[in-house]
């Protein structure tokens, strides 16, 4: 571990900017950098304060894992400082995402008249929207999923297996929500009454991207000069495909035990490619290949509350556990809804176990993982994550962690169902 990070356990001294930062655990600044802005994606974090945790490790080769990758931040991150990356990602819409960009091509030309052929192309399309599903109905006017459709006709005309075209389904992925006129909200929500003032139209909306896609192509290295990153579609809890003792660094954000559906974050994208019909989709389509992070992943008709309590993963934190997901239980029983909270608190915490069994696994010793992570309290039942967290990592077979936090959540009270503060930061172990 470096000695940056070592002065955090001594209060006399203080971390660069970066890395107290309380913005660095949000895509906030990574809306102004090339490749990283070519398509947002909120549940990430900051790329360079992850190329400063890259820079600041000690001396020894660093190869860099992030089991989450989402939209590919942290395998962007060390491309960019020119270390060795990979990704992995289970969210199939997001893998395409991250590969169009880890992947890119270095044929700047070939990509710029492509740009210009989908566009002639489209514009003597004739095109046909009934077959859109509702959701894609309610946000786009008539004329909008109009010259959406031809894009998408003249994209898919010109398919083949290859860097340039990845780049123009993701230009084309990357103007959905700017030229829809309805809210599209901070984590990806669809909002089909809320209404935007001045949304592009998709023709326009489609060059600009693509300007910005070859302006930032043209800053950037060959990615053939650096071919030691890439990203892998799998599954955190095994990490396959990746050999044994092979990371020194991992960096990443697994999803929080907070109820977010990440497998709904993309429903509008691929409701609009034909992926999905509906949101009852997106079990078979997405959830099935996630970490159990809320409560449609744990309906009660598929998983039992004592099997998963019992599972040898959770035997580091079993007692506390238990007491908690009996409490929520119970407290479910009166509430409307009744979430399945305790299920979701027993999976999450299940699934997370494995998650640091595969990263004992693949990752050298020594090594460092760090976990940008939040706390929970559905129903206001307190969870302390990040401890249980750091628990399951000793248990296997990490050496110890700490928690550096970074800022506090649901703090501001106004319609919030509970009034149990809460953190977000940065769990640190190592190994």
């Amino acid at each position: 571990m470096s000695k940056t990070y070592q002065t955090l356990l001594f209060p006399e001294t203080r971390p660069p900017a970066a890395l107290r930062d309380s913005t660095s655990s949000t895509f906030q600044e990574n809306l102004s950098l090339p490749v990283h802005r070519w398509f947002r994606f909120s549940a990430g974090f900051s790329a360079p304060w992850v190329e400063t945790v890259i820079l600041e490790q000690d001396d020894r080769p660093v190869q860099v894992l992030d089991p989450f990758a989402g939209s590919g931040t942290t395998i962007l991150a060390a491309e960019s400082v020119e270390v060795a990356g990979v990704g992995i990602e289970a969210h199939p819409f997001l893998f395409r995402v991250a590969k169009a960009k880890v992947e890119r091509t270095d044929d700047i030309d070939k990509y710029a008249n492509l740009v210009k052929h989908v566009i002639q192309r489209a514009t003597a399309i004739r095109t046909q929207t009934d077959h859109y599903p509702d959701l894609i109905q309610r946000c786009y006017p008539r004329d909008v999923l109009e010259d959406l459709d031809r894009l998408r006709r003249s994209v898919e005309e010109c398919r083949e297996e290859s860097g340039e075209w990845n780049l123009i389904w993701l230009t084309l992925v990357g103007i959905l929500r700017i030229v829809s006129p309805v809210g599209t909200a901070q984590w990806q929500y669809v909002l089909p009454k809320k209404q935007k003032k001045l949304p592009r139209s998709p023709f326009h909306a489609f060059s600009s991207l693509a300007q910005t896609i070859t302006k930032d192509l043209h800053s950037l290295k060959p990615v053939s000069s650096n071919s030691q990153c890439r990203i892998l579609q799998g599954d955190a809890r095994v990490c396959e495909n990746l050999p044994d003792n092979w990371a020194t660094l991992v960096v990443t954000s697994p999803p929080y035990p907070n109820n977010y559906d990440y497998a709904d974050a993309t429903r509008l994208e691929m409701s609009f490619f034909g992926e999905v019909r509906g949101w009852g989709d997106l079990q078979e389509a997405v959830r099935k290949h996630l970490v159990r992070s809320c409560a449609q992943h744990v309906p009660e008709s598929r998983v039992s509350l004592d099997e998963v309590l019992e599972s040898e993963f959770l035997e580091p934190i079993r007692t506390e556990i238990s007491h908690v997901c009996h409490e929520l239980a119970r407290i479910r029983l009166t509430k409307g809804g009744r979430k399945t909270y305790h299920l979701m608190v027993a999976c999450y915490f299940h699934d997370l176990a494995q998650v640091w069994a595969a990263l004992r696994r693949v990752c050298k010793s020594p090594s460092t993982a760090c976990f940008v992570i939040g706390d929970s309290a559905p129903y206001g039942v307190y969870v302390p994550v990040m401890e249980w967290l750091g628990r399951l990592a000793v248990a296997s077979g990490f050496r110890d962690y700490r928690f550096e936090k970074t800022r506090d959540r649901n703090v501001k009270w106004k319609n919030r169902k509970h009034r149990v503060p809460l953190c977000e930061g940065r769990l640190w172990v190592h190994g």
